[in-house]
């Protein structure tokens, strides 16, 4: 098959009464990349199983949870603006889920209880591993904009990969103190959403882990006149793909990682949980989820 060429489907004609059955659950949630995201790895790998949107509203997420462990589903991953609830309404925790304060993806045990866990911090790790070879977690502090729920994971992520500093900086300071405090180690601040750009002198990595750049959003307003030139810079925005904050900073010559690689990453974990394979994050993969960025 040559590169360029999306997988055969494997043809969901062809599932058995025995498929596993995975989904994602949010509302609204026709926007979501994940069926297609995951669509392709079941393709690829041929798997009797299918993976679908589950549109649940806001205050029936626990009637719907009950729902995946009688139906026979394999688990389900969790999005907005469920995270948080699915936290107390399966019957396990990880504790790293715990430590977020957000339930992204579930498994159904063979007794039908639910195990809730969180991959997202694995998927903005990898996704700068992958996207910045040689970049380590503790080379330097990081500086988090934003303190909702991706933030947590990846100040999560930051703190369990060693990073030495974090100084967290949010539009509301009051939510990135409480932010803080949870996290707990000395070596975490927060700083005035007015100080972003003298901040941004610190890092070794900055994160934008707003919704500031995002298509239809507020541009992110941060000058980079003091960023290290050997700073990493990431956003975890992918639409659009390279982000007014990401642009600037290429253009002085500091290395880039682009939102989608997180998406494509933390999707590693469950596949595998689910279906049995861990699967890879490959550019013809990248490639074929951009193409659900595109207007049709």
């Amino acid at each position: 098959m040559p590169e360029t060429d999306s997988p055969k489907l494997f043809g969901r004609s062809a599932l058995s009464g025995a498929a596993r059955v995975a989904g994602v659950i949010g509302w609204p949630i026709a926007h979501s990349l994940s069926p297609r995201l995951h669509g392709f790895w079941l393709d690829r790998h041929r798997v009797d199983g299918v993976y679908v949107p589950l549109a649940v509203k806001p205050g029936m997420l626990g009637r719907a949870l009950i729902g995946l462990s009688a139906l026979g589903f394999a688990g389900a991953n969790v999005t907005i603006p469920h995270k948080e609830d699915a936290c107390a309404l399966v019957d396990e925790v990880s504790d790293l889920a715990l430590r977020i304060g957000a339930v992204n993806t579930i498994v159904v045990r063979s007794d039908g209880r639910l195990f809730g866990t969180n991959t997202d911090a694995f998927g903005f790790i990898a996704n700068l591993e992958a996207g910045c070879p040689g970049w380590r977690a503790d080379a330097g502090p990081a500086v988090l904009l934003g303190a909702g729920g991706a933030a947590r994971a990846i100040a999560v992520a930051l703190i369990e990969a060693a990073a030495p500093a974090l100084v967290i900086v949010n539009r509301d300071q009051g939510r990135a103190e409480r932010l803080a405090a949870k996290l707990g180690p000395a070596g975490v601040r927060v700083e005035p959403w007015a100080k972003r750009a003298e901040v941004a002198g610190e890092a070794a990595l900055l994160v934008n882990a707003t919704s500031l750049g995002m298509a239809g959003k507020p541009p992110l307003d941060i000058d980079l006149a003091a960023l290290p030139g050997e700073a990493v810079v990431t956003d975890i925005v992918y639409a659009p793909l390279v982000t007014p904050l990401l642009a600037a900073a290429g253009a002085r010559g500091n290395r880039t990682v682009d939102g989608l690689g997180m998406l494509l990453h933390q999707a590693r974990p469950a596949f595998q949980a689910w279906f049995g394979i861990d699967p890879e994050v490959s550019p013809e993969l990248r490639r074929h989820v951009e193409q659900g960025l595109r207007p049709s």
